[in-house]
């Protein structure tokens, strides 16, 4: 997986490339923790994101939470294999999804 960040006044964009699993998980968790200070919109882009595992939507609720406390975040781009997973979790009634 590689992310891309992407950084326009308080907005952030994490473009995520690839699987987000087990292995990779830990490195997106990195990236939010490192750059959600101060940013008042976080968006996810998932235009080039493969898969998601259960790591992965720990990490995304995860950063749900944070910004939360301090704005809003959003998922754009999720393509019909990942909207599943988020339909069958009922991470789609908790996100922001366009």
């Amino acid at each position: 997986m590689t992310i891309e960040k992407i950084v326009n006044g308080s907005t952030t964009v994490l473009k995520i490339i690839g699987r987000l699993d087990t292995s990779s998980a830990p490195s997106l968790e990195a990236a939010v923790d490192a750059c959600v200070a101060g940013v008042q919109e976080l968006v996810f882009d998932c235009n080039a994101l493969e898969y998601v595992s259960s790591a992965g939507l720990r990490v995304i609720l995860k950063a749900q939470k944070m910004m939360n406390a301090q704005g809003s975040m959003k998922l754009i781009g999720v393509n019909d294999n990942i909207m599943e997973v988020f339909d069958i979790t009922g991470f789609a009634d908790i996100l922001t999804i366009e």
